[in-house]
């Protein structure tokens, strides 16, 4: 009879307790942490990639524009000087991934790109940083006489379809401290397929930089990039640029100088000759314009 009595009590008390918990779970609100937003306003910070993304179906045109070295003569402070350009395209597969293809005048390069949110800075700072991946694959349309070099003992080393490939994978860390500040550091890898000796094939390299907001719409930004190999009787000068952004919704303008002209970032990092520190540097500007699908 006692067993009888405690199967009807279980029985009885089980469903309740089912019950409580159902209701607990649907009561308890959800914990799950906000997103910080992105560490800067644009997707790219002068020279470097930043760890902003664009959300899914958005469209970014982007031109990237150097003008001549300041250092050189009659050339209206190198406006009148020969310049490189750069036109891009953008498109957000997701609100993670993004990839874009981009052409430059210089070496006539065109380059595919991917970039894409590893980790994510959380407001209550359990993930106290943004992760971001970038990286792009380059080949230039130059023509074939381009890339024959002759070495110093008097060979010809032939053309090749390989010769025309660089590749570049960079890691960008950032972190967003408040509206105003922002800073990242970017450790990178290069590899060029086709180079003249002593430099070697492949640059490991590492970038910081970081935006200082000063109004609604204007930041102030600095981006350093330091090549860590040295080449035997050569070797490529970091990178230095300053410069301001006025940014609103949908465009961000990026004035500024810097001693890298090449765009393309494994052109810099591996080939740079501009000494920032002799005026060797010139004026340049970014615009991006998006448009949200």
């Amino acid at each position: 009879m006692k067993l009888n009595k405690s199967i009807f009590i279980a029985l009885l008390v089980f469903p309740l307790t089912l019950l409580a918990q159902e209701e607990t779970t649907k009561t308890t609100p959800s914990t799950k942490a906000k997103l910080e937003r992105a560490a800067f306003e644009s997707t790219a910070l002068i020279d470097n990639q930043t760890n902003v993304l664009n959300t899914k179906g958005t469209i970014e045109l982007t031109m990237n524009h150097r003008f001549g070295t300041v250092k050189g003569t009659n050339d209206m402070i190198g406006i009148w000087a020969p310049a490189n350009i750069r036109l891009g395209l953008t498109y957000g597969l997701t609100d993670c991934i993004t990839v874009g293809f981009g052409t430059t005048k210089d070496s006539r390069l065109q380059d595919f790109n991917l970039k894409g949110a590893l980790l994510r800075q959380t407001r209550d700072n359990h993930m106290p940083v943004s992760v971001t991946y970038y990286g792009n694959a380059a080949m230039s349309a130059s023509p074939k006489e381009t890339f024959e070099i002759i070495t110093y003992k008097g060979e010809v080393i032939p053309y090749r379809f390989s010769s025309r490939f660089s590749f570049f994978n960079q890691i960008i860390i950032a972190r967003r401290f408040s509206s105003n500040v922002s800073f990242q550091i970017a450790p990178s890898w290069s590899h060029v397929n086709l180079v003249e000796a002593p430099i070697k094939n492949d640059m490991i390299a590492v970038a910081v930089g970081g935006r200082v907001k000063i109004n609604p719409t204007t930041s102030v930004l600095v981006d350093y990039s330091q090549p860590l190999n040295t080449f035997q009787g050569r070797y490529p000068l970091p990178g230095i640029g300053l410069g301001v952004e006025f940014s609103t919704g949908s465009h961000a303008f990026q004035l500024f100088i810097t001693n890298y002209k090449s765009i393309v970032q494994q052109q810099n990092y591996m080939f740079n000759q501009n000494d920032f520190f002799r005026s060797e540097y010139m004026i340049g500007f970014n615009i991006t314009r998006l448009w949200h699908m």
